[in-house]
């Protein structure tokens, strides 16, 4: 009986003489089994190019940076976030973070808890710039913390990626013009403060009494009068009537 392993052999030829002594052959089959140690070597070589191994699982992994959506619609718009998370799923952003509120505050609990989970490696990615913030100097606070933490930034809409040369040379152009704009504003500011002075004008909170009521606070004080019974007299807190009455002294 021959088994599966087995194969047939070419036939040997043996000499058999019969009674009229003319030698004629007789077929034997002899059988020999393959060696299976190279086929077995060969698919094990190729299970080892198929399948990588745990470094190259590792250095895969860490060559793929870790995305982080933020997706943002304001209370008074009738919008839903719906598109803006599925465009950021589609990129490939592992989690989103949403909220509805203005993107001109600060306090925004969603992207403030977003901004404390950024690892290094991780990029911070929107459907647009203006869903991260409506507001220049918040956004160039929120890109500037994203960088010191080790992390990029990316806008699909307007085609930004930190990552990258032109995405760097992109923020970098952002924050030219928004340093351009503080000191435009600074230049303005010290201008008009200038010229308040030259008109006789200073600056800061107005007094709550007038010259004419701080002259009666003090003649009230000098009669013996007590400061909070003077204070509830003109309504105002305490402090201010030992502010006139400091002033007084000097």
């Amino acid at each position: 009986m021959q088994s599966g392993n087995e194969r047939p052999s070419l036939l040997a030829q043996s000499p058999h003489r019969p009674k009229n002594g003319q030698p004629h052959l007789v077929a034997q089959t002899c059988v020999s089994t393959a060696p299976k140690a190279p086929q077995e070597k060969q698919r094990g070589s190729r299970r080892t190019k198929l399948l990588p191994n745990g470094d190259q699982t590792q250095q895969r992994n860490a060559a793929s940076p870790v995305l982080l959506g933020f997706a943002r619609v304001s209370k008074a718009e009738d919008q839903d976030t719906a598109p803006q998370i599925e465009a950021l799923h589609a990129a490939g952003c592992q989690r989103v973070y949403e909220e509805r509120v203005s993107g001109g505050r600060w306090d925004r609990p969603e992207l403030h808890r977003l901004l404390d989970r950024l690892e290094p490696g991780n990029v911070l990615t929107v459907w647009k710039l203006d869903r991260l913030s409506r507001s220049l100097k918040d956004l160039l606070f929120i890109l500037d913390k994203v960088e010191k933490v080790g992390a990029g930034f990316r806008s699909l809409t307007e085609n930004i990626d930190s990552t990258t040369a032109s995405g760097r040379m992109m923020m970098q152009m952002l924050g030219a013009f928004a340093e351009f704009e503080r000191a435009m504003v600074r230049e303005r500011t010290q201008a008009g403060l200038r010229s308040a002075r030259a008109q006789g004008r200073h600056g800061g909170r107005q007094p709550k009494l007038s010259p004419q009521q701080q002259a009666e606070v003090l003649a009230m004080l000098n009669a013996g009068r007590s400061a909070a019974d003077v204070a509830r007299l003109f309504r105002v807190h305490r402090a201010t009537i030992s502010r006139v009455a400091s002033s007084a002294r000097l």
